[in-house]
């Protein structure tokens, strides 16, 4: 009998969208995935970056960590560990863990009696009113919104980045679309379905900048804060979501959990795709405390960096390279987490009950960057 192979088709896109990546994949039975399967799959997620796996309502928390596990069979534990002093975290508010697979998290909106094991949960959906310097007013809240953050899924302290993440849609809130606001003064929007998730590749990032831009980037690396969440947890963010605004808010080293110097992450500006060998610019802008410049100097002044990375980054959320995924339930989504960055974007009534499962994994190892090296 002849073996079936997996159909992988492009993602739909408007037709005013310059998105060049990311697929779906209809058939595939995950809680009994194939080696030739899953192999078609990585391959279609390092070429293509987003991956969409259709009609995977009944997957298992337990499959979808194997799955996520596949990628990097020496990871074991959830992306961000246990963090210290969470409560603290931006992150905190986000995600409840799923008591027997605590590498899985629940995100969404709303209350649910019941979930593989949590009781009585009130999920909340990020809002950008609480994170952003300043919100869309009250009137326009639903009909508007914004990216809320754009980052990749990282501890960055102590955790190498997650090499993919998994997430898959239980429960979608039907119906209306909203329109993101970049309020930068740029007029960019976008419209969106409610509750979307952004994704806008690395790789076209690094491919728009200049000659000198890329050269920069290829030699130049990030060092990222400790203990980065609730270091940036009293200040704001821009309204585009790109990095944070600098009002000196930033919590001092004495304010945190303690710090070993050895866990600061200072890590390249450009990954480098194990599979295809493209470059990408894959930085977390919000997390970001210094740049260590190619010549040996360190940037240390806070808004000098995140201005810089704003400029390099900016061009790449415009809104025609911006994939923004329609979820439908039982869609899961596996990302490159090491070759796109991505955001959370919408703003819900409290009637409208969002649930997902999110999974990824510290990595075993460093990322690759653009010299071949783990770092």
């Amino acid at each position: 009998m002849a073996v079936k192979t997996l159909e992988v088709k492009p993602l739909p896109v408007p037709a005013n969208s310059a998105v060049d990546f990311g697929v779906q994949i209809d058939d595939v039975d995950v809680e009994n995935l194939s080696d030739a399967d899953f192999a078609a799959i990585r391959e279609a997620l390092y070429n293509h970056h987003v991956v969409v796996l259709k009609n995977q309502s009944g997957l298992s928390p337990k499959a979808q960590f194997e799955l996520t596990r596949r990628f990097d069979p020496a990871s074991e534990n959830y992306g961000h560990g246990k963090t210290l002093d969470a409560k603290r975290s931006v992150l905190h508010p986000d995600l409840k863990t799923i008591p027997h697979q605590p590498q899985v998290q629940v995100i969404g909106n709303g209350f649910y009696e019941e979930y593989e094991g949590l009781k009585n949960i009130t999920l909340k959906h990020p809002h950008h009113k609480t994170f952003h310097k300043d919100a869309i007013s009250e009137e326009d809240d639903l009909k508007y919104t914004r990216f809320y953050r754009w980052h990749i899924d990282a501890a960055l302290y102590a955790l190498n980045p997650p090499k993919v993440t998994s997430l898959l849609a239980v429960n979608v809130p039907a119906g209306r679309r909203q329109t993101v606001r970049y309020d930068d003064g740029t007029g960019d929007e976008l419209d969106v379905p409610l509750g979307t998730t952004a994704f806008v590749s690395g790789q076209r990032m690094y491919n728009l900048l200049s000659e000198e831009d890329k050269e920069f980037v290829r030699t130049a690396k990030v060092e990222y804060a400790p203990h980065p969440y609730i270091w940036m947890s009293p200040a704001h963010s821009r309204s585009d979501g790109l990095g944070m605004i600098s009002e000196g808010l930033e919590l001092p080293n004495s304010e945190l959990p303690p710090v070993n110097e050895a866990d600061i992450k200072i890590l390249p500006m450009v990954w480098k795709n194990p599979v295809t060998g493209n470059l990408s610019l894959q930085i977390h802008p919000s997390a970001i405390k210094a740049i260590h410049l190619p010549d040996g100097k360190v940037m240390t002044d806070l808004k000098e960096v995140r201005d810089l990375v704003h400029r390099l980054q900016r061009p790449g959320i415009a809104p025609k390279y911006v994939y923004a995924h329609d979820w439908a339930e039982g869609d899961c989504v596996l990302f490159n987490n090491q070759g796109v960055i991505h955001s959370v974007v919408g703003a819900f009534t409290p009637e409208e009950k969002r649930l997902f499962r999110q999974c990824n994994l510290a990595s075993g190892e460093g990322v690759m960057g653009p010299d071949g090296k783990l770092y």
